[in-house]
Parts: C-alpha cells; sequence; structure tokens
C-alpha cells in the first residue's frame, strides 16, 4: 500500500459507513463480555437480520466505552445514543430505532452530558467505543496510520524526536522519564540491531488500562510503535504482555496480520525504505517483569530478574543492543502527537505534566471503569465528579495510587493536582494509572498488609533486602491486623521500609514500602488502636482484645 492508496483506502470507508443507515457499537472489551456482552451483540445481529435490516445497519464490537459499571454497554451511532446494562431481550427495541424508544429501553439510556463524560479528555482513548479493534479499515477511516505516513514522507527521525521531546510526553508507566530524551538516547547509540519494546505487562492489582488499550485500539499503539522505529533506527519490535490477556493478545495479533497484510508493517512500509516488524512475546504473569530489565531477561528467554544497571537498555539491553522501552500508553499517545503537533499536546496538563493520563478507576466509587482526564486534574473531581463519589452511606476515607508501589492519599488531600509531583510531594506516585477507592470500612492497617503481601509473593528473590524485607515486614503487618504487636513494631516497619528503600536492586523492593508509609503517615490512629485498644476502627480485622493480648 502507497501513501495515496491509504488516503484513498480512508476515503472508502468513510463513504462506505455514511451510507449506512446505523452503526450500532457494542462494547467488546474483558468487561462487558463478562457481563454478557457477547449474548447482547448477537441478539442485536439477529434484530437486524429479523427485521430485514441487514446492509443496512452494521453490527460492531469496539474497545471499553468507560462506564464498566454499566455494562454490557451499546452505542446506537444513528441518534449517539448511549444504553448500559442491556439484555438480549432489548435488542429488538433498540434496532427499530431508539429515538422513540420507552419503557424498558429508555430506562437503559445513559446521559452521556454526565460529568462522567464531560470531565474527560479523550487523547489515548479517542477511538475507543468507535471503531471496531479488528478491523483495520475502521482505524484508517478515523485517521489511522496518517501520522506514520506524515513522518515517513514530511519529517527526519531527528525531527520525530524533536517533536516528541517538545511535546513533554513523559513515560506513562510510572518513572514518568522524559520521552523524548530516551528515544534520543537510543538514537545516538552506533550499534546495531536496535530494538523497540512495548511494556505490556500491567500486574498492579486493580489495574486495566493497557489490557482496555490493547483490546480496544491495537492499531494505535502498533502505530506508536512504528514511529519510534522510525525514530531511533529499529528495524524490530516486540510487545511483551501477560499470558492472562487473552482477549487483547488476539486483537494484537490479529492487527499485526492486518497491518502487514497493508504493508504498514514489514518490508518496506508505505512503499518507502522503511521496514519494521512487531512480534508478540508472551509473559507469565510476573510482576517484576514490569522492571526493564527483567521483562528484557524475560523475552530473551531467561528467568525475569532484574539487573543493575547501568548500562542502561538504551546502551545495552534487548541481546546487549541499544533497546527503546515504553509502555502501551506512551506508544498510544505518540500517533496524535505527530499529527496534531508537540505545541497542541504540550498546551494540554500542567508544567512539567503534560497532556493527559488513563485512570482504572476501581473499588468503593460509583462509577467505575475506564477515563482520562488532563494531568492536573484535582483528585477530588476525578473521584467525586467523574466517579460519582463512594457508595451512598459511606464516607471516603482513601484512594490508592500507584498500586503496589504507591501510596493512600486521605480526604485532606483531595484536592491535590494529580501530575507526577503533586502525588510524589503528599508520599504517593502517578504509577501506570490504577486508582483504588476506599471507604470507612477499609482497615488501612490491611490495605498496607494486602499490599506487602502482593510485593512478598512477586518478589524474584534476587535480592536480600526485598526477598527477605518484605516477609519481615509483611509479618509486623500481620501481627499488628491481629492485635499481638507492640509499638516498638511501628519503628521497626520503618526502619525496613528505609532499608528496602535504599538496598533494593530494583523499583519492586525500592517502592514497596510506600504503602505501609504512607498509611503510617495519614492513619497511624489505626494502627495504634489495633495495638493499644486491640480494635480495628473499621471493624474489619478480627483481633483479640489487648487485655488478651497483654496476657
Amino acid at each position: 500500500m502507497t501513501i495515496e492508496e491509504l488516503e484513498q483506502l480512508r476515503i472508502q470507508e468513510q463513504e462506505r459507513q455514511s451510507r449506512l443507515e446505523n452503526r450500532i457499537y457494542c462494547c467488546s472489551a474483558a468487561g462487558c463480555l463478562s457481563s454478557g456482552g457477547h449474548q447482547v451483540r448477537q441478539a442485536i445481529a439477529d434484530a437486524v437480520k429479523a427485521q430485514g435490516l441487514d446492509g443496512k445497519v452494521e453490527v460492531c464490537g469496539t474497545g471499553c466505552m468507560g462506564l464498566c459499571s454499566r455494562g454490557p454497554l451499546v452505542r446506537s451511532e444513528k441518534d449517539d445514543r448511549l444504553y448500559g446494562e442491556l439484555a438480549p431481550e432489548d435488542a429488538a427495541e433498540l434496532v427499530r430505532g431508539s429515538a422513540e424508544a420507552e419503557g424498558r429501553l429508555a430506562a437503559r439510556r445513559i446521559d452521556t452530558s454526565l460529568p462522567f463524560f464531560s470531565k474527560q479528555l479523550k487523547i489515548v482513548l479517542a477511538n475507543s467505543g468507535k471503531v471496531d479493534p479488528e478491523r483495520i479499515q475502521d482505524y484508517i477511516a478515523a485517521g489511522g496510520y496518517q501520522a506514520l505516513a506524515k513522518a515517513l514522507t514530511e519529517m527526519t527521525p531527528q525531527e520525530v524526536i524533536e517533536e516528541i521531546k517538545n511535546s513533554g510526553l513523559r513515560g506513562r508507566g510510572g518513572a514518568g522519564y522524559s520521552t523524548g530524551i530516551k528515544w534520543e538516547l537510543v538514537a545516538r547509540q552506533p550499534a546495531s540491531p536496535k530494538y523497540v519494546v512495548c511494556n505490556a505487562d500491567e500486574g498492579d492489582p486493580g489495574a486495566f488500562m493497557d489490557r482496555s488499550v490493547l483490546e480496544g485500539d491495537p492499531h494505535r499503539v502498533l502505530e506508536g510503535m512504528a514511529l519510534a522505529g522510525y525514530a531511533v533506527g529499529a528495524q524490530q519490535g516486540y510487545i511483551y504482555v501477560r499470558g492472562e490477556y487473552a482477549l487483547a493478545i488476539q486483537r494484537l495479533q490479529t492487527a499485526i496480520k492486518q497491518a502487514e497484510r497493508e504493508h504498514l508493517l514489514g518490508n518496506r512500509v508505505l512503499e518507502t525504505g522503511f521496514q519494521f516488524r512487531i512480534d508478540v512475546r508472551i509473559g507469565a504473569g510476573a510482576f517484576v517483569c514490569g522492571e526493564e530489565t527483567a521483562l528484557i531477561a524475560s523475552i530473551e528467554g531467561k528467568r525475569g530478574q532484574p539487573k543493575q544497571r547501568p548500562p542502561y537498555p538504551s546502551e545495552s539491553g534487548l541481546w546487549g543492543k541499544p533497546t527503546l522501552i515504553n509502555n502501551v500508553e506512551t506508544y498510544a499517545n505518540v500517533p496524535a502527537i505527530i499529527e496534531r503537533g508537540a505545541e497542541w499536546f504540550a498546551s494540554i496538563g500542567t508544567e512539567s505534566s503534560k497532556g493527559t493520563k488513563v485512570f482504572a478507576l476501581a473499588g468503593r466509587v460509583q462509577n467505575t471503569g475506564l477515563i482520562e482526564v488532563p494531568m492536573g486534574t484535582p483528585l477530588r473531581t476525578i473521584l467525586f465528579d467523574i466517579g460519582g463519589g463512594v457508595p451512598e452511606g459511606s464516607e471516603f476515607k482513601a484512594a490508592q495510587t500507584g498500586g503496589p508501589s504507591g501510596g493512600c492519599i486521605p480526604a485532606e488531600h483531595l484536592d491535590t493536582p494529580v501530575d507526577y509531583e503533586s502525588l510524589q510531594k503528599i508520599g504517593s506516585i502517578m504509577g501506570s494509572g490504577g486508582l483504588i477507592v476506599m471507604d470507612n470500612t477499609s482497615c488501612m492497617v490491611d490495605v498496607a498488609r494486602f499490599f506487602m503481601e502482593f510485593c512478598m509473593d512477586e518478589s524474584c528473590g534476587k535480592c536480600i533486602p526485598c526477598r527477605a524485607g518484605t516477609v519481615q515486614m509483611h509479618e509486623i503487618l500481620e501481627r499488628i491486623t491481629k492485635g499481638e504487636a507492640s509499638l516498638e513494631d511501628l519503628d521497626l516497619l520503618e526502619q525496613m521500609a528505609a532499608l528496602l528503600r535504599e538496598a533494593s536492586l530494583c523499583g519492586l523492593g525500592q517502592t514497596a514500602p510506600n504503602p505501609v508509609l504512607s498509611t503510617l503517615q495519614y492513619f497511624r490512629q489505626e494502627y495504634e488502636a489495633h495495638i493499644k485498644e486491640g480494635r480495628c476502627p473499621a471493624g474489619h480485622c478480627s483481633i483479640r482484645h489487648a487485655e488478651e493480648v497483654r496476657r
């Protein structure tokens, strides 16, 4: 396919879609499928056939529409109406036309002017809910691969890097390192071959951002990786994705085959001199493989364990060659930046945190789901306007950002802007985008114990501070939840936390104490109540009375 043919295909597909009476998009992300989405889609397809609308109404699968708590979700393009909690028996009425719908179907309608939708800004999720992830034509009709065509014909590799640098895009995997500088470091290396790796080993409890992007818009990630390959001088890319993400893997593999067939990947991309292949590598679901050196080891067929740096992967990575590693969301931002310009992207967000951030909103909140907001959006806006607040009768207690590496943010910091620096100042981190809400039924000591248990189980065991320290911290937290600890144990926890931070080999051990330290900082009275009074203020822990403990 040439660049001219790409444009022709885009116009043809847009015209084909415009001739349809309606397109009905059925959410085919893992969340909606688990709540009966496949049966709803099949019922709608059967209703289209029964009403003689074949060729006039098209039923499509699509990516996550965001409001997962109301799934299965369906959107009618004709009148741009969204419906939630649909059942197969709603199909016939929906196909007939929702404009005059009454009764059951009308009650299923979701008002898209609500803050959940109106206070979001979608760049990474721009196509989710609007394109069929298994049809490359849908992505092309929405402007897909235009950024790659622009780069290959109008920009040098260095100009692509400069555009990414000027945009202010930072790595969305958690560290927040400048994406453009990272690309430049790889591009400057004289060694070859070079590799581009996508880290899709999303392992934080409650996180599903990367999975949703891969399920709903895989071509956006492929295009971002191809642009990175062109910029740094690489001809081979790998997507490292955990085996639990079966649907994402299947759609990725389909998308790669489609892109290769259309000469958007492979040899002579868009009939230019650029060549770039992408292969999928499936991991076994080890959390430590989210660390880039452990990920590299796993791709090479070795045990997924981190190693000391330097050298960094940009100098000596996959098979000892220069390697660029970014996560799914980072690559998904790239096509929009190249197409619309660095200045546009840099105008969104804060002075030091540009663009938007995707979050998986979960826990004790009304509107659980996938959201995307400008950097700097206050936590209160995310939780109470977009998220709808905690369920009636409950009281907000804390929000956990950054997963096992993050911290618990109390109500007093609800007006904190969500950006890299602001979260760090209050003892948390952005992380990859997991956001778990807790109410007054949550015991903060038990929350810290849960995350420490996770880190303990996921430690690769290579370095002693992490291997032994996480076990010892977990044992102390266990004793506290059982009412068997002393106040001296709190001092020991803080000492162990400092040791792990300073002496652990990789980010897993270095950040494992964060949930403990943040809960100690903001909810120390709960720890003391367990120890001194033999009670759990949240009524969660089954502990003996203090009198029994003293005996």
